[in-house]
């Protein structure tokens, strides 16, 4: 009982924690939203690419509310989105000069250039967050499975107790039911024995 307790209140924290940072990922990918609008709005190709990266990992925040429904199709999401975004950190770290020209965005160089930058840190946050998050996740689900299937043997356990103290009451009982009969028997034995041994007497007598 203690043991399950336990288990319970660590995958209790362990969930909270994956809660924690599935907040901070959904704040991340909204953020990640404002550069590319700032740079050049409608965007470009390129700056739809970054949208729907953004999307996609917004996506993903957003099922882990639900992650206890469907750990899988979460963690998919998670790898989905963290593959887009190290191709998007790729572009923007090693690419700037031919980023910020297939943006075309209208703004002062210097300044577009910040917001570049600061779309690949939004973006490198969101991958480590999300690589977090798909760690906490699994575990999360394994404690949770842990935890089912302590429950289960603890049922199974009580149960097996439940049959064995069951079976041992009707044994009892059966033992106390013959010791009675046998007492009985006895008595009534002892009844008859009497009864005929004064009618023999009497028929000697007579």
């Amino acid at each position: 009982m203690a043991s399950s307790k336990l288990r319970s209140s660590s995958c209790s924290f362990l969930n909270l924690l994956l809660s924690f940072f599935n907040f901070i990922l959904f704040l991340l990918s909204a953020a990640s939203f404002a550069p590319i609008l700032l740079l050049k709005n409608p965007p470009t190709s390129l700056g739809w690419a970054f949208l729907l990266i953004s999307s996609l990992s917004l996506l993903s925040s957003f099922t882990g509310f639900y992650s206890h429904f469907c750990c899988i199709t979460h963690v998919s999401l998670l790898l989905a989105s963290s593959a887009a975004q190290l191709l998007g950190i790729l572009a923007l770290f090693t690419k700037e000069k031919s980023s910020l020209s297939m943006l075309k965005s209208p703004r002062d160089p210097r300044e577009a250039k910040l917001l570049v930058r600061l779309e690949c840190g939004v973006l490198m946050a969101m991958f480590v967050m999300q690589l977090a998050v798909a760690l906490l996740c699994c575990v999360v689900h394994s404690c949770w499975v842990r935890e089912y299937r302590g429950l289960e043997a603890e049922r199974d356990a009580t149960a097996e107790k439940r049959r064995r103290k069951i079976a041992r009451v009707q044994e009892e009982s059966m033992a106390n039911a013959a010791r009675i009969a046998e007492v009985r028997g006895m008595e009534l034995e002892e009844k008859m024995k009497s009864k005929y041994g004064a009618w023999g007497k009497n028929d000697v007598e007579g």
